[in-house]
């Protein structure tokens, strides 16, 4: 059998379209979304990002505003910067670039953005809210794969495995899975830990990886007409993407395969649009 791609950009668009008609109900009430990244010093890297999310934003109606502070800002500092943006009333959304400076601890400074307006969905407020199954706003990318795999069906009693448990896929992608509505996966987290890699993932009907290696997880590990997302984004020495799954072999077992690039990628830049104007929502009430 030859899998399905789940194609993010169409999935993305979906989104996007619904976060237009939101955006549209909101400027007919005299608001205008914004988003306000803050990045410490030049980085090329982030750059890519800054510029795709400025470009999304302005096709949108978001307004979108870039913060760039000295690459010699302390923790202290940048925590200062942020908790002014938190009281500007026309600032709605928060997105911190990483990479911070040496020195400066992303989590402490993620923590004290106003979980109103933390569109990484990365504050521990929104994080136990994510664990009570009430979320407003979440991790983008957790939010994506979740939104991918809606796009496949229900999951119902379906066996579910998850490779990595980052906080900003692993762990909040298997809460969603747990607490799914009406659909909930059985869920295993493998890790670094794992003993058996291979005989988790052989067993898996729903198969999520976001490990950072490329090729970990072999085509021939999965099980016919498995469900895989491929979170992973890696550059090899010649410049070719690649995922944490070895697309052809996976390709011809799984009924459903995420491409990488184009899969989870263009699904994460639509939710952090979402996360937006959940965000100027929510402000709101």
């Amino acid at each position: 059998m030859a899998a399905n791609l789940l194609d993010g950009k169409v999935i993305a668009q979906k989104i996007k379209d619904e976060v237009s008609r939101e955006i549209g109900i909101l400027k007919e009430k005299g608001i205008t979304p914004s988003l306000t990244a803050v990045q410490v010093g030049e980085n090329a890297s982030s750059q890519v990002y800054i510029n795709a999310q400025k470009k999304n934003c302005e096709t949108l109606g978001i307004n979108y505003n870039l913060q760039v502070l000295p690459a010699t800002t302390t923790e202290k500092e940048l925590i200062s910067f942020i908790e002014k943006l938190n009281n500007e009333k026309n600032v709605n959304g928060i997105i911190l670039q990483m990479p911070l400076p040496q020195g400066v601890n992303a989590r402490n400074v993620q923590s004290k953005i106003s979980p109103k307006k933390d569109v990484e969905g990365m504050n521990p407020a929104n994080m136990g809210m994510l664990v009570y199954g009430n979320l407003k706003v979440g991790p983008c990318t957790a939010l994506a794969v979740i939104e991918i795999l809606k796009s496949t069906g229900s999951l119902k009693g379906k066996e579910a495995v998850i490779v990595g448990h980052s906080e900003i896929v692993g762990k909040p992608v298997s809460l969603l899975l747990l607490q799914w509505p009406l659909d909930s996966a059985t869920t295993t987290v493998c890790h670094i830990a794992t003993k058996d890699l291979p005989f988790h993932v052989k067993r898996a009907e729903v198969l999520v990886v976001a490990a950072g290696k490329p090729g970990l997880v072999k085509g021939d590990w999965i099980k016919e007409g498995a469900i895989v997302v491929d979170v992973g984004i890696n550059r090899l020495p010649d410049g070719k993407i690649v995922g944490d799954v070895e697309f052809e072999g996976a390709s011809a077992r799984a009924s459903w395969i995420t491409p990488v690039p184009g899969g989870v990628g263009p699904v994460t830049t639509a939710i952090l649009l979402k996360n937006t104007v959940e965000a100027t929502k929510w402000q709101m009430e």
